[in-house]
């Protein structure tokens, strides 16, 4: 197994690495709407989003991937009412690549976002 980490996305802030890569799979924890300073980024569910992609995007080029190369999402959202405006950001991250999704609505998740996103990626050649 490989730590990934990068300075381009927040720190972790509890006892876990952004991602790990095993046998060509990088598998990221969950990525919640701070900037690599760890401040909170936007009040919305589009601006949160956003930044959750950015560190998504910094995690994988850490490990030498992109969302391409993603084969799994899981997206937690603390507010189905917002599914809607999340997708249209999801949808336009992505383009035209699908990966598999799972979305589940959760009571509270760190720091009171409204989105957090995981992923899995195969970068191995």
């Amino acid at each position: 197994m490989h730590v990934i980490s990068t300075n381009e996305a927040p720190a972790a802030i509890g006892p876990y690495a952004q991602a790990i890569v095993a046998d060509g799979w990088l598998f990221t924890s969950g990525q919640i709407p701070l900037t690599a300073a760890g401040q909170l980024s936007g009040s919305d569910i589009e601006s949160q989003t956003e930044q959750v992609f950015d560190n998504l995007v910094a995690v994988l080029a850490a490990a030498g991937g992109s969302l391409t190369q993603v084969v799994k999402t899981t997206v937690f959202v603390q507010d189905l009412n917002d599914f809607a405006r999340l997708n249209a950001v999801y949808e336009r991250r992505f383009g035209s690549h699908k990966p598999a999704r799972s979305t589940v609505q959760v009571a509270r998740l760190p720091r009171d976002v409204l989105v957090e996103i995981e992923v899995v990626a195969r970068i191995a050649a």
